[in-house]
Formats: structure tokens, sequence, C-alpha cells
């Protein structure tokens, strides 16, 4: 019956448009491990934007993995990222694709960290086409990036690290009434980097919540797709962020269902390198997801900034 399940998954999968193939959604019968605990690498330069870390279901496996926060650089001058979230909706957990845009949405209310704090984003601002980097949220070598600036990080969602919302045990948060706009609102989806980074995380069995026990041995990475270059951050080991083990029952997906699509959303434009950056790109493919919709030496930041 799994695998039954898989293959309609992945035909339904096919069947549908690349904009509205991001929110082909499984409804999945257990929760995402909690958020790990990791420290950030430093930022590699500038016009790079943090996309935090999150978990993602593999329907082939029946598990989840681990998809590392790294930075990436924004499709255009203005751009913003919207994460993904996990949310338990009608007896199951979907996945709510993240998205480019000119304002943060809605994500769930999750404490990502790093100024992702359950509402918007406080680890850096544009300014006439130029990215400043907060100090107080996001991991900067001033030596190599000189716009930034110190600022408080307001913690809205508290010490928390569930990695859904909603549920018995999520995430309160409820969009509001200009994040509910932002969700309809024409964006951009994912870059080609990003879905590139999410499927070698797929392929890395170390990744897999059922062997890193909720602590991925690579949680971070300085750039997309880099799980071997030198900077990667892995999780730490503690009991917030252990995996429940679970059985073949309980991880089985209930039901293959398409979500309606947001208006417009596309594919995000490559980005083009800014000034000091010299990403390593990845080449550009179509991947199949499993799921619809993850310092110069600074001392180690073991908790996300508030």
């Amino acid at each position: 019956m799994k695998s039954l399940l898989a293959r309609a998954t992945l035909a339904l999968a096919m069947l549908v448009p690349l904009g509205a193939w991001a929110e082909v959604s499984l409804a999945i019968s257990i929760a995402p491990p909690a958020l790990p605990v990791y420290a950030q690498p430093p930022v590699p330069g500038d016009g790079y934007i943090w996309m935090p870390g999150y978990w993602v279901w593999s329907a082939t496996e029946s598990d989840y993995y681990w998809v590392p926060g790294t930075w990436v650089l924004a499709p255009t001058a203005g751009d913003l990222w919207t994460p993904g979230y996990w949310a338990f909706e009608n007896a199951g957990y979907f996945w709510h694709v993240g998205y480019w845009g000119s304002s943060v949405g809605f994500y769930g209310g999750l404490n990502y960290g790093y100024g992702y704090t359950g509402s918007g984003y406080q680890g850096g601002r544009w300014d006439h086409g130029v990215f400043r980097y907060n100090r107080a949220a996001s991991n900067v070598n001033t030596t190599l990036v000189h716009n930034v600036y110190s600022a408080p990080v307001l913690n809205r969602a508290g010490a928390t690290r569930a990695s859904f919302n909603g549920g018995p045990s999520g995430a309160r948060a409820r969009p509001t009434a200009p994040e509910r706009q932002l969700q309809v609102a024409a964006h951009a989806g994912p870059t080609a980097e990003q879905v590139q980074h999410e499927h070698q995380a797929l392929t890395t069995p170390t990744q897999r919540a059922s062997i890193s026990h909720g602590a991925p041995t690579v949680a971070a990475t300085p750039r997309p797709s880099a799980f071997e270059a030198p900077g990667v951050e892995r999780a730490r080991v503690s009991a917030a962020t252990r995996a429940r083990p679970a059985s073949p029952a309980q991880r089985r997906p209930i039901a293959a269902q398409a979500v309606q699509p947001r208006p417009e959303a596309k594919p995000a434009a490559q980005p083009q390198p800014r000034a000091q950056a010299q990403p390593q790109r990845a080449p550009q493919q179509q991947v199949q997801r499993q799921g619809p919709p993850a310092r110069a030496e600074q001392p180690r930041q073991e908790e996300p900034r508030r």
C-alpha cells in the first residue's frame, strides 16, 4: 500500500504544472521532529539572505530529512524569503512551501532563529538596493561584509523548538490580515539553487531523522549544496531535538491531494551575484519533491538569537 501511495503521489506531481506543483501536498500522520539547535555560518558575501533549515518528507523512505539552513542569493534586489512551514490541518501535517516576495509573510509562527523569530525577519533589511545585515541576529564577518547595523531582536515565538503550526503541541500563531494578503499575492517560488539544495538533502542518508535522531550532521551550510565545505555546522544533540522513532503505520501518508496554488506563483529568476559574492552555483534541474510544499570565526552560537 505504501508503494502504491508513493507512486500515485509521484504521478500526481508530474501532472501538475511547476507553478502549482510546489503546492501539491501529502497529509502525513506523524509530526516532523523538533527544530534542531545549530550555529549559523557567517554570511559569505553581499546580497545573501538566510534560508533557515527545515524538515522535508520523503515518501520513498517514509521519513523526514533535514534540509540545512543556508545563505542564498536573492533573485532580485528587494526580495525577501518567507520560509516554508508544516501545519497540522484536517488530522494530518501539510507542508506550505516558502517563497520570495517584497515582504516576509506568514511562516507558522515558528522560531527558526537568526532573525526568523515567529513573524517577519529581523536578520537584515534592504536599503536602496543594498542588503544590510543586523549583527544582533546574523553572523557577519565585518572584514568581508561592511553593510551592517545593530538592532535588538524581538523574540515573538518564545523558546519553543516546535517545527509545525497547530495540533496538540505546535505553534499557536495565526496569520495577520497583512500576512493573509501576502499569502495570496503574486510572488516567486524557490530558486534552482534552493531546489537542488533540498534534493541533495533528500539523497544524503545522514540527514534522515531516523538515522540522525533529530540532530543531523549537516545542520547548516555556508552556501547551497555545500554539504562538505569548510564552515558546515552540525546540530547539537539535545533531548529537545531527539526524534521519536515512528512505526511504518505511523509514517504512512494519509492521502495525496492538490492544494490550490497561490495566484501567479512562479519559479524565481536566477539570482545574479553582487559585489564580493562568489557563489558556487549548482546546475539547474527539475526535482521531484516528495512533499509540497530547512562566522571569520566568532564564538559559536549554540542557541538561535532572539
